[in-house]
């Protein structure tokens, strides 16, 4: 029989590539995760890894095993669900990115603790980029993402998309200015993501499309820098309205072509879909994001 804690290892290998991103991902020391993979490998009876230059790779026969130890978590997670249901004591993981954490996650917390005080949720927040990875890899049980018109996110195998709903993206000037369009701000810096998000790649994109390059001069991955750079006169930028909250902006908002908006998913592994604790999590963020006021400009 294999252990499931040293199929859990080889099944993280196979998502992260290194030895040290598993022991980092599960707090171990490497030398404990080379340890467990060899007695595994034992176990095994056939080789599972083979050198790499300094690290390692999965062998044939390893890879083989890692999408059994996909399986064999499924199931393992399956079963405890099912336990947990019947105990009263379930706890639901959850990662949302900060728009949604800062939003509709407060709403539906309050909604589930009236209806389900003994549910426990956990809550990290995340760019979708990680989420994502991180919920193939088992370390959340549901994640809050969005995507952009026509860059929609890795389908993963073995995991579920559900929408929330759409997502109004505006371009964003100072308090003080009249609505311009894209091309009048052509000139202008502009504050955005950092380059390897999927917010940034899109707002560049429509940058182009209106016949410019913007002079992106400013990089954050917290929204409330770009609002604070804009609120002071030192950008502009484009920014979804669930940023708003249900206060106005008090900023000055302006359409962009075709009226964009930007779907907001959940998203779950297919193993927790029957799981009724992740069910009513996702319930409850979908109550709260239709109750969520679009703030018009």
């Amino acid at each position: 029989m294999f252990e499931l804690r040293r199929l859990r290892l080889l099944h993280e290998l196979a998502l992260r590539g290194t030895i040290a991103e598993v022991a980092a991902s599960l707090s171990y020391s490497p030398s404990t995760v080379s340890q467990q993979l060899a007695l595994l490998e034992r176990e095994a009876g056939v080789p599972l890894l083979e050198p790499d230059g300094r690290r390692v790779r999965l062998t044939p026969q390893g890879r083989m095993l890692a999408a059994h130890a996909a399986r064999a978590l499924e199931l393992d997670e399956s079963a405890r669900a099912a336990l947990s249901a019947h105990s009263g004591l379930e706890t639901v993981r959850m990662s949302a990115m900060p728009t949604a954490a800062e939003t509709i996650v407060p709403t539906a917390l309050t909604l589930l603790a009236a209806r389900v005080p003994h549910l426990r949720v956990e809550l990290s927040e995340l760019p979708p980029e990680e989420s994502l990875f991180e919920l193939s890899a088992r370390r959340f049980d549901l994640v809050i993402a969005e995507q952009y018109p026509g860059h929609t996110r890795e389908l993963r195998q073995g995991v579920v998309h559900e929408l929330l709903g759409e997502d109004p993206i505006r371009i964003v000037m100072p308090p003080d200015e009249e609505p311009a369009s894209l091309w009048d701000l052509r000139h202008r810096a502009w504050i955005m993501e950092p380059a390897d998000t999927a917010a940034r790649l899109w707002a560049v994109q429509q940058c182009r499309a209106a016949g410019f390059e913007p002079d992106v001069r400013y990089e954050a991955s917290d929204l409330t820098a770009h609002i604070r750079l804009i609120a002071a006169g030192r950008a502009v930028g484009m920014l979804p309205d669930l940023i708003w909250g249900d206060v106005p902006s008090g900023m000055t908002l302006a359409e962009l072509p075709g009226s964009p908006v930007r779907e907001v998913f959940t998203a779950v592994r297919e193993s927790a879909e029957a799981d009724e604790a992740v069910d009513l999590v996702r319930s409850a963020l979908a109550e709260a994001f239709a109750a969520h006021r679009r703030v018009a400009p």
